[in-house]
This record gives structure tokens, sequence and C-alpha cells, in this order.
């Protein structure tokens, strides 16, 4: 499944994002969602959430 699409995402689902200032190193962080903030049912970047820790970032990966 791919984290451009916000319909193949939703809260509680385990995925992994890239935070804004890992986007140079394309480091990917690990988390439960708890918010999604995009509100296009697209984005070539990814969906923005927010995870259960705080963290936001766009989906690259969902596990």
């Amino acid at each position: 499944m791919s984290g451009t699409n916000r319909s193949n995402i939703h809260v509680g689902l385990d995925v992994k994002i890239v935070l804004k200032q890992d986007q140079r190193s394309g480091t990917l962080t690990s988390g439960t969602v708890e918010k999604i903030l995009t509100n296009s049912p697209t984005h070539p970047h990814g969906i923005k959430v927010r995870l259960t820790t705080g963290d936001v970032g766009r989906v690259k990966v969902i596990l």
C-alpha cells in the first residue's frame, strides 16, 4: 500500500514516517498514527500524520 493515498491510512495504523528535519537524510521513524493531518485524498510526498509520540511527518511505509 502506498503512503501517498489518504484512503490507505487510518488511526491506529503502524507506519514509518520521515520527519521534516530528516527529509535530506531519509531517516525513517516508526510509530502508530494518532491523527491524519493532510485533508486532500493524495499527496505526492506522502500523507502527513501525527504519531502517538507526537512526531509529525509524511508516511513513507505502511507496516
